[in-house]
């Protein structure tokens, strides 16, 4: 994406503000250290400009904010729940609806329902919780993302795509009856917020038809995919992005939603399926892990908050700006000579830790040692995205080392200004120009699963 030079302002205005902590970095060492040097970790109270995730942290609208008022809380046919599957039907084009309190509750669901002990699920690229599901249900996840998404210096525009031959290679290995379905993210959170295109899409539903595999959508961040088709892929660039959302979909069998991501809400997500056989199980599990089948664990006000997101979501004046101060931090990260995956995500810019701490092997967790130093500079709250997040192979118990070790540094929708952007620039480049002096951690604290979340560290 070409920098932005132009000045430009949100679409919209300030009507309610929450006061932040700003604290001293003797305070931020106390903290740091509490929290063993995890910043997930940290009380929220003791986080300036808070970028660990654009999951639930986004700031609702006045009509989301109306609708959470017209709440139906009846336990079984809520009208929010028609609601909400209206607003799936007509926005993403799936048939069949089940709600979950997140999109990790539709990730279980999946999973259970179509994976059997020693299948194969191919992706562009594994997602922490998707893959643990996975391999709950007894598969094991195989990477088929093209080679530029591990290259964090590659500008190739769309770094989420598929490499077919990696997947017929696949197929080939192992049959399609082995292969439930291709999972397949839009967009690539793990490769630093990268779409897949239109076109590789459609190369990809016309490969799993030939050989009868699903594709199961991730769709958590499916505009900001749908954007940046349209912004980088030829022959989209006068399309709406709701016309690009649909088409997305309509490639695609069922899919998972974490709604805390584009359609703009704390809590929420679903799965959706346009195979009855498929939906009439999910109905049956739901009550079972969520709760009933039209509530899914949610109460009926946040059904009415999602559906309404849902439409906001794909406005273009909303997800123009939404990515648009994403790549404000990015161009100005670029601009001062910092390492960072390029080209810039969508939903937050990832520092390349490798390149920012060469002198800190991958071992000694440079990732995790960077977002620490981050917070302990300025306040600002960033999360690890390398070797600790990867984990450990289940079979071998070694760590998978991935080839990008990441900080990523995540923008949360419609709630920091360009002047907070510009005081986490700032940061950044404070701790480059001192990054000699970062060492290296050792985990201390190892959970059994996920150990992201909850793992514990002590300086080197």
């Amino acid at each position: 994406m070409p920098i932005q030079r132009e000045p430009w302002a949100e679409p919209y205005k300030i009507k309610m503000v929450e006061p932040i902590t700003m604290t001293t970095r003797q305070q931020r060492e106390a903290a740091l250290k509490e929290a063993g040097y995890n910043t997930f970790l940290l009380h929220s109270d003791d986080v300036y400009i808070d970028l660990l995730t654009d999951s639930g942290t986004s700031a609702m609208s006045d009509r989301q904010w109306a609708g959470m008022m017209l709440g139906d809380e009846a336990y079984a046919g809520s009208r929010n729940f028609y609601h909400l599957e209206e607003a799936v039907q007509k926005y993403y084009g799936y048939k069949h609806l089940i709600p979950t309190h997140q999109g990790r509750g539709a990730e279980n669901l999946i999973s259970r329902i179509l994976i059997k002990p020693g299948d194969v699920v191919p992706g562009n690229m594994y997602f922490t919780t998707t893959r643990a599901h996975q391999e709950l249900a007894g598969g094991s996840f195989a990477d088929i993302i093209v080679d530029e998404a591990h290259d964090a210096k590659s500008t190739f525009p769309f770094k989420g795509n598929v490499d077919l031959k990696k997947l017929q290679a696949l197929i080939d290995k192992h049959g399609a009856k082995k292969i439930p379905y291709v999972s397949i993210a839009t967009t690539v959170n793990m490769a630093g917020g990268q779409p897949i295109s239109l076109q590789n899409l459609k190369d990809l539903r016309a490969l799993t038809k030939k050989h009868g595999i699903r594709i199961i959508h991730d769709m958590t961040r499916v505009a900001e995919n749908a954007y940046m088709i349209k912004q980088l892929e030829k022959g989209q660039e006068n399309r709406n992005v709701a016309d690009i959302v649909l088409e997305i979909c309509s490639l695609t069998d069922g899919a998972t939603m974490s709604a805390k991501k584009d359609a703009l809400v704390n809590i929420g997500g679903f799965l959706a399926t346009n195979e009855w056989d498929v939906f009439e199980e999910a109905r049956n599990q739901v009550v079972l892990y969520e709760g009933l089948h039209t509530y899914g664990g949610l109460a009926g006000r946040d059904m009415e908050a999602m559906a309404i997101g849902i439409g906001e979501s794909v406005g273009e004046d909303h997800i123009r700006a939404r990515v648009g101060q994403v790549l404000y931090l990015g161009n100005k990260l670029i601009e001062a000579g910092i390492p960072i995956v390029l080209p810039i995500g969508t939903h937050g810019v990832f520092l390349d830790a490798k390149a920012f701490l060469p002198h800190v092997p991958q071992t000694a967790y440079p990732a995790q040692a960077l977002a620490a130093e981050l917070y302990l500079d300025s306040g600002v709250r960033t999360m690890e995205r390398g070797v600790v997040s990867a984990g450990r192979n289940k079979e071998t118990g070694e760590d998978y080392m991935p080839e990008l070790e990441l900080v990523r540094l995540t923008v949360p929708r419609r709630v920091y200004t360009q002047a907070h952007m510009d005081v986490v620039a700032a940061s950044v480049l404070r701790v480059y120009e001192n990054h000699k002096n970062i060492t290296g951690l050792k985990m201390v604290y190892e959970p059994k699963y996920l150990r992201f979340f909850q793992a514990r560290f002590e300086k080197i």
